[in-house]
């Protein structure tokens, strides 16, 4: 299983960051096919592996969001997420009530993830080192949270969500991020310091987003959000704790510019 990882991730890795560094419409395009499919893995996973009418709505407003980019209309991006998930949860109350909250609150929550990624990636100065310094710091996390969960062990972190996570992979995945966040510290033309502790609050708000998904596949009995990718399991699981870091560090960006 670790070699069908490792295989899965030399293949798309380099895809995803070309895509990233290159920018512009090659970049809206990646974001348009991983946007769809976030949107489709939520809502058969809403839905007991089915995809039901009100899904095909959360789907659509997704993509929707990395056409705004492509069409530069972006300054109503937000706007178009929030009248998109309100729809959602109209629609959805209408057609499959029982559905309806999850839906909307899928799509808001991957909504703003992409719109996020999109608005940092699209900075005109930083916008590409940005996005690479959180790439770098969310991998990190979960690198340094695997080793030390199983190199100590210990207690568990949330034993009713994720088993397998453990308090000391959470510190050993936080302090790799930290020090791996202060490395970018020419880049950002930030103090060393101030990204280090960066670093923690990042791996901390992703270890919660991690805890997140984990608690949404507990409840609707799921193991995979899909099997899109080998090994991996679905597009979810592998960014789960870059879903909840990039909004959170678009508010701190957006802050420090003000």
């Amino acid at each position: 299983m670790l070699k069908v990882r490792i295989l899965s991730a030399l293949v798309l890795a380099p895809l995803v960051l070309v895509d990233i560094y290159v920018g512009g419409l090659w970049l809206d395009a990646l974001m348009f096919v991983a946007a769809g499919l976030m949107g489709w893995e939520w809502a058969r996973l809403c839905a007991g592996g089915r995809l039901l009418p009100g899904g095909y709505l959360v789907i659509l407003v997704l993509i929707a969001l990395p056409l705004s980019f492509a069409f530069d209309v972006s300054q109503y991006v937000l706007l178009e997420l929030l009248i998109g998930t309100l729809a959602v949860l109209l629609v959805n109350l209408l057609l499959h009530r029982r559905q309806a909250l999850w839906f909307a609150a899928g799509t808001l929550y991957i909504g703003l993830a992409v719109v996020s990624f999109l608005w940092l990636r699209h900075m005109p100065e930083q916008g590409r080192t940005l996005i690479f310094w959180i790439l770098a710091v969310v991998w990190t996390v979960d690198i340094g949270a695997y080793f030390a969960g199983r190199g100590i062990g210990g207690p568990k972190l949330a034993p009713r969500i994720s088993p397998n996570k453990t308090w000391a992979g959470l510190i050993g995945g936080a302090l790799a991020a930290g020090l791996v966040s202060a490395l970018a510290a020419p880049w950002l033309d930030q103090q060393a310091l101030t990204l280090f502790l960066a670093g923690l609050a990042m791996a901390v708000v992703a270890q919660g987003g991690d805890l997140l998904e984990s608690f949404c596949k507990r409840h609707f009995g799921v193991k995979d959000s899909s099997h899109l990718i080998p090994g991996h399991g679905g597009i979810l699981d592998r960014v789960d704790g870059l879903l909840a870091v990039l909004p959170v560090v678009f508010v701190f960006v957006r802050v420090l510019e003000v």
